[in-house]
């Protein structure tokens, strides 16, 4: 009986090379980030470090979620990434707490200031910022081939049914309305070239504030009183100022009622160019559809109907 227990581990160590030969290897996988710089890894990262919400939130939509082992402060969605450990934000991230972690990816934004650090420290940084809805799809697809995940036209096409929904859901009487998206006291405004400001448009809004002063300008609170939007979109907690400004009292928006208050997590979604743009476009029809039916536009301001 031993005897015959010994020729069978024989047998089995013998054929061990040979098995270990016909196992597919782990694919390498590589990205040209937005630095332009061609990162190679030889093979998808099993442990990763998200820097940036929005990446963070692709890792996860693209199967990822349970490779990431820390992300930055901000990050808190989906759920599970809430109870990893936290490392800082855009100018303050803790380099040390990353290096304990051990990742074989950091992924960050073009403007943090520990990229060069962190790779001097011998760890793979990938930086990718997305900006337009064609940037996030540009960094979904990144996302996808360094964690060998082949779900990103899936995501895509989830967020682009989202935004198809949005714009028949939005009443038709919004067609030109003037809006103003308050994303910050300053006050700082998403203009037209913003994602949110792309989807504004998408949805048959007019963005008061041009995209030439660049995504999220800091505005002079005159302009905006010149501009005389008729919906005001800010954050639930800014709302209750907005009359005490000089001169808003007069705005159009304000006069008749149509200011929609985004709570903080509303707010996230349309801070975030990420998985959840679809989402953003339906909580800007919504909103806009409430503030009509509270205060309908009117008459003369409706859109003529054509001949």
């Amino acid at each position: 009986m031993a005897a015959a227990r010994r020729l069978v581990v024989a047998w089995v160590i013998a054929l061990l090379p040979a098995w270990a030969a016909a196992q597919p290897a782990a694919a390498a996988v590589s990205v040209r980030d937005d630095r332009g710089v061609l990162v190679q890894l030889p093979a998808p990262p099993r442990r990763i470090v998200s820097l940036l919400p929005s990446l963070t939130e692709t890792v996860c939509a693209v199967g990822a979620c349970a490779r990431l082992v820390g992300t930055d402060r901000h990050s808190n969605h989906p759920q599970q990434v809430r109870t990893l450990p936290k490392l800082g934000g855009l100018d303050d991230a803790h380099v040390e707490q990353i290096v304990a972690l051990k990742p074989d990816l950091v992924l960050l934004a073009m403007s943090s200031r520990i990229v060069e650090r962190l790779e001097s420290l011998g760890i793979t940084v990938v930086a990718l910022e997305p900006r337009s809805q064609a940037d996030f799809h540009r960094v979904l697809q990144q996302v996808a081939r360094l964690t060998g995940s082949a779900t990103a036209e899936a995501v895509q096409r989830d967020i682009d049914q989202k935004i198809e929904q949005a714009m028949r859901q939005i009443d038709p009487a919004a067609r030109g309305l003037d809006v103003y998206y308050e994303v910050g006291s300053g006050p700082f405004a998403a203009s037209e070239s913003s994602f949110v400001g792309e989807l504004m448009a998408r949805l048959g809004l007019r963005n008061i504030v041009p995209g030439r002063l660049g995504p999220y300008p800091q505005l002079n609170p005159e302009f905006v009183v010149a501009a005389d939007p008729a919906l005001i979109m800010i954050a639930a907690h800014e709302a209750g100022s907005l009359a005490t400004r000089p001169g808003w009292a007069r705005i159009r928006a304000l006069r008749e009622g149509r200011v929609c208050r985004f709570d903080a997590a509303d707010g996230d979604v349309l801070a975030r160019p990420g998985p959840r743009i679809g989402d953003a476009a339906l909580l800007i029809a919504r909103c806009v559809n409430r503030a009509l039916a509270a205060s309908p536009l009117p008459v003369a301001a409706l859109p003529a109907p054509r001949p």
